[in-house]
């Protein structure tokens, strides 16, 4: 063990002494929590590759700050929040939705502000699992004196940031796969035609859940047959008070493994490439000419082949080098064919369908191609949530561990 991690290991030690095992809150405790964890919101279209965090500072009783994480780069949700307390922190209470950094990054560490503040106890929601954080924040903490709890309102806080936890624990991105279908499991017909089968509200909630992602990834079989955009649309209808104004467009990745991608495709369009890197993901056998062609528009091109076939890209490939360049949400907008493959390949951790009340017929094209040929195969789901948005239905589902 290397000297920086003893250090590490030594502090934690001595911060579990001084952390109580199974801290009691207090029903203010949990609402000042609360608030943090509103405040954190605010952040999610904004702070991508990091976390969103808020923080809220309590002095005999009275909020004396408040602060999110606002972008990447920008100050931390603690030292915002102890901005806005200015002297009034000394002897507050920081209730912050994931443990203070101890690391110098592109800022400076939270613990030390915190520490110099005089705030005299920090409640954290959880610890942060990135190992440079790790439990280090904590003991960071605790060696300075203060008085340091975890664990209040751990599960809500962890909602907010589940692609970066996954991509700290696992080096891969929380995936979502979002589909549109029938109420009788169509989602175009057998021309093709698709436009539209859900209303309004819920291609503009789709604008929302791609707003809030690193990455839409698409196959090659949507770009040449719906030549879509693929960004988000209609921001300043997105915008509101409830969190930072949507400044980015989310990345794009298209799996296309013999690179069909056409130079005139919407995708490529001048504008959509000045506001996102754009890769496009192929196997070994792609036409160089293209790469060529692809590179100089400004195009990333990626051989993530699939050891078992050459001419197809690994899913998981592409998921893991998303998460080298620092994804932590990829969202899957794709036709059956590719969906049905990260289905398949259990690399889905959200499903998310949105159902219209309306019959397409039997000639329809299905939600998934999967090869499922016995009941015994058949993949089960545990439905997470339903909610009407407009006259259509969202169905959110994770695929079960059974």
């Amino acid at each position: 063990m290397n000297s920086a991690k003893k250090s590490i290991s030594s502090r934690q030690s001595r911060a579990n002494k001084t952390m109580s095992s199974s801290p009691s809150f207090s029903s203010a405790d949990r609402e000042y929590m609360a608030l943090a964890i509103r405040c954190a919101k605010r952040g999610i279209y904004t702070v991508t590759p990091n976390p969103a965090v808020g923080c809220v500072l309590v002095r005999d009783g009275k909020i004396v700050g408040q602060g999110w994480h606002q972008s990447a780069g920008q100050a931390h949700a603690e030292v915002n929040a102890l901005k806005e307390a200015g002297s009034e922190a000394k002897g507050a209470t920081a209730y912050v939705t994931l443990e203070p950094c101890n690391h110098i990054g592109r800022t400076g560490a939270c613990c030390e502000a915190l520490i110099s503040a005089g705030v005299s106890r920090v409640v954290s929601a959880m610890q942060d699992p990135n190992p440079q954080v790790a439990g280090a924040g904590h003991a960071r903490l605790a060696e300075a004196g203060l008085v340091v709890a975890s664990g209040l309102l751990a599960s809500e806080a962890a909602a907010l940031n589940l692609g970066f936890i996954k991509r700290m624990q696992h080096q891969l991105p929380y995936v979502t796969c979002k589909m549109a279908m029938s109420l009788d499991g169509r989602v175009a017909m057998a021309s093709g035609e698709s436009q539209w089968i859900t209303g309004s509200p819920a291609r503009q909630k789709v604008q929302q859940l791609r707003a809030a992602s690193c990455v839409i990834v698409t196959g090659i079989g949507t770009v040449l047959k719906d030549d879509p955009v693929l960004n988000v649309r209609h921001i300043d209808s997105l915008n509101s008070s409830d969190h930072e104004a949507i400044l980015r467009q989310p990345d794009l990745l298209i799996i296309d493994s013999s690179l069909r991608t056409p130079v005139t495709a919407r995708v490529l369009a001048q504008e959509s490439l000045a506001s996102r890197r754009i890769f496009v993901a192929c196997a070994e056998s792609a036409d160089t000419e293209r790469q060529k062609v692809l590179k100089a528009l400004g195009v990333g091109v990626v051989y993530l082949p699939d050891e078992s076939n050459s001419k197809a890209v690994s899913l998981l490939s592409v998921l893991r080098f998303l998460a080298e360049q620092e994804m932590n949400h990829v969202f899957v907008e794709a036709g059956p064919t590719l969906a049905g493959q990260f289905i398949d390949q259990a690399l889905i951790d959200q499903l998310k369908v949105f159902v219209a009340p309306k019959l397409m017929g039997s000639e329809a094209q299905p939600l998934f191609k999967l090869p499922l040929a016995a009941m015994s195969s058949a993949i089960g789901l545990t439905i997470d949530d339903v909610s009407a948005v407009g006259d259509d239905w969202l169905f959110s589902c994770s695929l079960s561990s059974s």
